[in-house]
């Protein structure tokens, strides 16, 4: 069955969520990702958005955090500061998606410059609410397409905590929660080594070759002793991400295809 690389990381990304986990959730791919489980094997998750949506079940993809959508489906909407104060920085979500401009090999991310801070040569939108999101969630799984370009040897910023720029720090500060425990990518899947929290390759999709994903890295990337194959989409999870894409293209008047 045909689909593309970002249609076998959006399903990636879902595979890693279950019906007991009380997930933070971001606008694109992570939504898709989030709301493609809770159409398939995880009825049970729990959705919650940066404006406060508690237990959110979309019909379609909303555009941003502000979209009706969200609050109209939602459980009860709460306001943003006992969001962050009570659900997050409580630590009552299980896990949390992130994604920069930049990640390093310790799962640290980048969405503020690319280049010098004082006069960069790109300057993003910052970290919005990553920051908090990177230590407050028990769990932070990362989704982001693989070039040299975001997959560095050293960040030009550090906006939100992985596990620090030697892989110790965060142990170190005395953060509680885990940070991040996987890597979703449009090549492969990687998780931290349990000693050095290093990301390495556990699971290579489809059709993609090792020197591909090493062209890909901006560090000599490790694999795992032993490296699967990640399972294709089945066809259940095709039309049941298709589906959510065309509803969400029909209702926004888009190309709707975020996975």
């Amino acid at each position: 069955m045909d689909y593309t690389s970002n249609e076998m990381m959006t399903v990636a990304a879902a595979r890693a969520l279950t019906s007991d986990d009380v997930c933070f959730v971001g606008i694109g791919l992570p939504s898709a990702a989030c709301n493609l489980a809770r159409l398939t094997h995880a009825p049970g998750i729990r959705l919650v958005y940066e404006s406060g949506t508690l237990e959110t079940k979309p019909d379609v993809l909303p555009l941003s955090i502000g979209d009706g959508e969200l609050c109209e489906t939602a459980l009860v909407t709460v306001s943003v500061p006992e969001m962050f104060q009570y659900w997050l920085q409580g630590e009552r979500i299980t896990v949390g998606f992130l994604g920069g401009a930049q990640v390093d090999r310790y799962g640290n991310l980048n969405s503020t410059v690319i280049g010098d801070y004082r006069s960069p040569k790109v300057r993003l939108p910052g970290s919005g609410g990553a920051t908090e999101i990177a230590t407050g969630c028990r769990r932070i799984y990362i989704v982001m397409k693989q070039s040299p370009r975001t997959f560095v040897e050293r960040l030009s910023f550090l906006t939100s905590l992985g596990h620090g720029p030697t892989g110790r720090e965060r142990r170190e500060l005395g953060v509680r929660t885990q940070g991040p425990t996987l890597i979703v990518t449009d090549l492969c899947i990687m998780k931290p080594d349990p000693e050095t929290n290093e990301f390495r390759v556990t699971s290579i999709h489809p059709g993609v070759t090792r020197g591909q994903i090493i062209e890909a890295t901006g560090w000599p990337i490790r694999f795992a002793d032993d490296v699967d194959e990640t399972p294709p989409p089945t066809a259940e999870e095709l039309a049941a991400l298709r589906d959510l894409n065309a509803r969400t293209a029909k209702a926004h008047g888009t190309d709707g295809a975020v996975g």
